[in-house]
């Protein structure tokens, strides 16, 4: 088979995944087109117990070099209408771990034989709750080096340029209720305003000071309080905060701010101000033997020239729950270069293609000379 029609067939791949989004815990359909993908390869397929997902393995040997792509879409509007869609590209992270696999399995007479290879595909990545449900599986347990993938921005990298690490921040999300009791209002002293208590909570939130070494962020996003009845003076509130912070360090002592915010509002206005931690997905850890192997990999297949430094970005991913769950895991993401626009997660997403062959290159040849 040429390389052309090679191509054509990711290509194919890729528009089919695309088709098929599905959010975080849900990709049924999803699953099912990995599956039976995968056992056309004439690979045998492992399913997760308790979430949507699966993993394969190429060889037989004990050292264990995995890469993980992730599943999920996101739920947003798209031209008007409200839809699962592949804007944060794990369309293809999928693509490109089958076409990973696809070259092993026509390499399999030159891998070492002490490696075994496994494939990971994730689901609820952007939940930030799917890694931590497959370390409870003992996915990684035996595995000895990891690789990600994640597409990035034009902001970041122009088409063919790659990293050998992202250097993600650590982001965490918490809910919040604001319990009281409703009142007239014409009775305003009768009763607490838990808009007011919001409006507190903000300026708080805003008049926090850590280290100005350190960089951070808290923002509520959400608040809803009151009903259809403008002559009531609501009691009750729910509410979303939205943390982040380069360092994992730096999310604890943010965390930790804003509990005593909570307190002190609590203590003021003698209402019930509760907080729970949602989604929490912790900074990278990257391990600098993995990401030198990247590196070596990117340089051998695509030039010294198309080698960037180490990105640094606000997002987060789940990927850096692994490193959390598993301490002596080398692990490192690569950072691919497509001139995607407008933005991940915008829903005109789009991205140039042809960078699917080279990060399938790319990987293929990093997981084979890791060691």
């Amino acid at each position: 088979m040429d390389e052309q029609t090679k191509h054509f067939n990711l290509i194919n791949i890729y528009h089919d995944l695309h088709e098929l989004a599905e959010i975080s815990g849900e990709e049924y359909q999803t699953t099912r087109y990995l599956t039976n993908h995968l056992q056309q390869l004439g690979l045998h397929v492992h399913h997760f117990k308790t979430t949507t997902g699966l993993y394969v393995e190429v060889g037989h040997g004990k050292r264990i070099i995995a890469l993980r792509a992730d599943i999920d879409a996101v739920d947003q509007q798209v031209n008007g209408e409200w839809k699962a869609n592949h804007s944060c590209g794990h369309d293809a992270h999928m693509t490109i771990a089958l076409g990973v696999i696809s070259n092993l399995l026509n390499r399999q007479s030159t891998l070492p034989e002490d490696h075994t290879y496994r494939f990971i595909f994730q689901p609820a990545e952007e939940t930030g709750l799917g890694a931590m449900s497959l370390c409870k599986e003992g996915v990684i347990d035996d595995v000895s080096m990891l690789f990600g993938m994640h597409l990035r921005p034009i902001q970041e990298l122009s088409s063919g340029q790659y990293s050998p690490a992202i250097q993600h921040g650590a982001s965490r999300f918490m809910t919040g209720t604001i319990t009281g009791d409703d009142a007239h209002g014409a009775r305003p002293h009768l009763n607490v305003n838990s808009i007011q208590v919001g409006m507190d909570f903000v300026a708080k939130l805003n008049a926090m000071s850590l280290d100005p070494m350190a960089t951070y962020s808290a923002k509520m996003t959400a608040f809803h309080a009151g009903g259809k009845s403008p002559n009531i003076i609501p009691g009750n509130a729910h509410f979303s905060l939205d943390l982040r912070a380069d360092e994992n360090d730096t999310m604890e002592l943010l965390t930790a701010n804003i509990m005593n915010i909570k307190d002190t509002l609590r203590s003021y206005y003698g209402v019930e101000i509760e907080l729970t931690i949602g989604d929490d997905t912790p900074g990278a850890v990257i391990d600098e033997v993995a990401e030198a192997i990247l590196s070596k990999a990117i340089v051998e297949c695509v030039g010294e020239q198309n080698l960037k430094p180490r990105l640094h970005t606000p997002g987060s991913d789940d990927f850096h729950n692994y490193t959390i769950y598993h301490p002596a895991l080398k692990a490192t993401m690569l950072g691919i270069g497509c001139n995607l626009e407008p933005g991940l997660h915008h829903p005109a997403m789009h991205f140039d293609l042809d960078q699917l062959r080279a990060a399938v290159r790319i990987l293929s040849h990093a997981m084979q000379i890791s060691t």
